[in-house]
């Protein structure tokens, strides 16, 4: 090819030179290159939201029409992380290029007599608002409602590019999948249970329901942690009747109770045989008093103390049963767990026309000072006070009662109005005999106001 001045090639490259010498031709070129640029950016853009908006219904659909532009959406969904780095390494080459010629549009466009920050100023804000309106917003907001649409024009242009950027995109990805391992390994990823009490409060808005908000909340989060021990009613509070008992006094036990379900065993609590629904008893009233009722009760259901309450209630849910015999480790009847106990866990107490005004007996002399019995269990004292379920789980050992507390606490059996201390938390020994701990006075220390979340 002839390259002197009277060659063919001579013309062309002279006409190259005058184009590019011309400013207003080459504004006009540079504005049609960003126009281009500006509608690439807006397809790469918006094809990150169609592709990851497609569900299940979605795929299914693509499935059932098997051509080549619903195989390559497919495939593509089958590597999500590569795609995810080659829709974002395009759209980053094509921003920068669409900041580039911006610049030179504007340079030739803008005054010289102009102040250079003044220039630039315009430069980003112009620039800006190209990217962001015709290059985010618009694309996304319409890939969001023409998903499948979108991704399949963009099916075979997609796999072009990645392609084209795959060395890129093997280096991104593989390097992600590094720090991702390193995130595991030094557990970066967990968040303490402290964290996420204080991202429900933050979240809870200040209305007159903010407190019911922020316990539900809590409840519902701490809800998989709580053992069947921590809120079962203990033996030496369940009412039950022995099979030996004469049907006369059992309708008489069941009236006085008020109980729905009462354990029914053998000679002793710890062999349970069975659970008396008061409702069976309904159609054998008119029977005399010698008759063998031992027939009527369900067969018991068996959980261990250590027994989470989030797998009791699918227990429930699964075997069609409302209560448990809750059992120790050498299968000696500990008490029993209901699913009104599992609830009330998460909701608070629940008061149906058969419960006493209150089954929680405590009496509040103020803010500060609160008399419990000592039998009452540590999630209820806590909830009453408003303190968080896990104050003291670092002393109370195997203890879930109040009581059982004082006693870890001391160390020994404590006397009557004698304090056992623990940080600022002050319990006062109100009555106790040589067995138990009938009554504590508790005193809480006077910096934290306590939310009386319980007070419904």
């Amino acid at each position: 090819m002839e390259t002197e001045p009277g060659g063919s090639f001579y013309p062309l490259y002279e006409s190259l030179i005058l184009l590019s010498s011309t400013p207003i031709l080459g504004v006009g070129i540079a504005f049609i290159v960003l126009l281009l640029l500006l509608f690439s950016s807006a397809m790469v853009s918006g094809s990150e939201v169609a592709y990851f908006s497609l569900d299940a219904n979605h795929v299914d659909g693509l499935k059932n029409k098997p051509d080549k532009t619903e195989e390559r959406i497919l495939s593509h969904l089958e590597q999500k992380p590569y795609l995810l780095a080659t829709i974002l390494v395009v759209n980053n080459f094509i921003n920068i290029a669409i900041i580039l010629v911006s610049a030179y549009i504007l340079g030739n466009l803008l005054p010289e007599s102009w102040n250079e920050y003044a220039k630039f100023s315009i430069e980003v804000i112009f620039v800006t608002f190209l990217l962001v309106l015709f290059g985010e917003v618009s694309p996304k907001v319409y890939a969001g409602s023409h998903n499948v649409k979108l991704a399949r024009t963009m099916a075979q242009p997609l796999e072009i590019l990645s392609k084209i950027t795959y060395p890129i995109t093997i280096f991104l990805v593989s390097a992600t999948t590094i720090i991702e391992k390193r995130i595991e390994k030094y557990d970066l990823q967990q968040v303490s249970m402290e964290d996420i009490d204080q991202a429900i409060e933050l979240s809870v808005t200040d209305t007159q329901h903010a407190k019911q908000e922020i316990r539900l909340l809590k409840s519902i989060v701490k809800f998989g942690n709580v053992s069947v021990k921590q809120i079962m009613r203990s033996r030496m509070d369940v009412t039950a009747v022995e099979q030996d008992t004469s049907f006369h006094e059992l309708i008489k036990l069941v009236r006085e109770s008020g109980f729905s379900r009462i354990p029914v065993y053998d000679d002793n609590s710890d062999n349970v045989k069975g659970i008396l629904y008061a409702k069976d008893l309904l159609e054998h009233l008119n029977k005399p008093d010698d008759y063998n009722w031992n027939t009527i009760p369900r067969p018991a259901y068996f959980v261990p103390e250590t027994k989470k309450i989030d797998d009791l209630l699918k227990n429930f849910q699964e075997k069609h049963v409302h209560m448990a015999i809750v059992v120790d480790e050498y299968g000696g009847m500990e008490g029993i767990v209901t699913l009104e106990d599992i609830l009330e866990e998460i909701i608070g107490e629940i008061q149906d026309e058969f419960d006493q005004e209150s089954e929680l007996e405590y009496r509040r002399l103020d803010d500060y000072n609160y008399i419990f019995e000592g039998k009452t269990m540590l999630n209820d004292v806590c909830r009453v006070v408003g303190l968080d379920t896990t104050t003291f789980d670092e002393i109370k050992g195997d203890s879930d009662s109040l009581a059982g507390l004082i006693l870890e606490i001391a160390g020994r059996f404590p006397k009557t109005k004698q304090v056992i201390s623990h940080e600022n938390y002050h319990f006062k020994i109100i009555e106790a005999d040589k067995r138990r701990i009938i009554q504590v006075k508790i005193t809480l220390p006077k910096g934290n106001t306590p939310m009386q979340i319980m007070h419904q």
